[in-house]
């Protein structure tokens, strides 16, 4: 399908996009590898006015890594972060699902955060690390926690004026151990379920943090916090897992479709929940271990 008409704007910087926002208000759209909006355009699901192209605004072209985290500005894509291996291997195992190799050259990162898909992995991950986004308008900019940034499906707090200039994603503790797993009908095609498990251990086993979030089973990607709240204190083992991952869905208002019913989504998501854990234990223990010999 065609594109709809619309008016073109080329940015060269944040400055120079925020002021095009803020001239052209509502009716305009920040483009930038348009993996998700065009797409959306051609189906007359969204007919911006006006784009406006950060694809080429030197400012928001760079990224910086901060002992495994990074900071991504707005027109970095999702390859050149999956490809750079300073990031944490936890972001570049998320990246790395993402479509196909094609789509990530061009998507960006925080264009991803911005179109808020439920079945996406970058709103899940930017939960699991406890992220945050900056938006930045015509009268100032706001930092928005991960927790607060996606109101719905498609959905953001994102304002008219405003744009995504960055997305912050911490690295996690150097003794976590993390796991990411998702179900789908095809490579490449987005998760029927899918689940992203960050745990902290001791050399114990017993969990000092965990973090389990669920994506492509509700209107947004989700933390299972009966799961989370289950494993704090507990030595992590064959038990404590089952009986994490059965509590999972707890709360969750799983939502079904042609491609999977709710009820297939909660067994299929409890048993790849129960996979994550014992993946995340085990790095978390094989990282604890290293640790410990190391000082030996």
């Amino acid at each position: 399908m065609k594109l709809p008409a619309f008016a073109y704007h080329r940015a060269d910087s944040l400055a120079d996009a925020v002021d095009a926002l803020a001239v052209h208000g509502p009716e305009a759209r920040v483009l930038g590898g348009g993996q998700s909006l065009l797409p959306l355009m051609a189906l007359r699901m969204s007919v911006p006015e006006v784009l406006v192209d950060i694809s080429t605004a030197a400012d928001l072209r760079h990224h910086e890594v901060h002992d495994g985290g990074v900071t991504v500005g707005a027109a970095v894509t999702t390859r050149t972060l999956e490809t750079d291996p300073g990031v944490h291997p936890l972001i570049r195992s998320c990246l790395a699902r993402i479509g196909h190799v094609e789509i990530r050259t061009r998507g960006t990162v925080c264009g991803s955060l911005a179109h808020a898909d439920p079945a996406a992995e970058l709103p899940a991950l930017l939960l699991a690390v406890e992220g945050s986004v900056e938006l930045v308008a015509a009268h100032g900019s706001r930092v928005v926690p991960a927790a607060e940034f996606v109101a719905g499906p498609y959905t953001t707090s994102i304002d008219d004026g405003e744009l995504v200039a960055a997305a912050t994603l911490p690295a996690i503790a150097a003794s976590a151990g993390w796991s990411v797993r998702e179900i789908a009908r095809r490579s490449g095609d987005f998760a029927l379920v899918g689940v992203i498990c960050v745990l902290d251990v001791d050399r114990s086993r017993r969990c000092h943090d965990a973090r389990v979030v669920l994506f492509g089973v509700a209107a947004t990607a989700v933390r299972a916090t009966a799961a989370e709240e289950a494993l704090l204190g507990e030595i992590v083992d064959g038990l404590s897992v089952e009986q994490a991952a059965e509590l999972a869905f707890t709360g969750v208002d799983v939502l079904g479709d042609l491609h999977g019913s709710a009820e297939y989504r909660r067994r299929a998501g409890a048993r790849l929940v129960a996979a994550a854990l014992d993946e995340a234990a085990d790095r978390a223990h094989d990282t604890t271990t290293s640790r410990a010999a190391a000082r030996a």
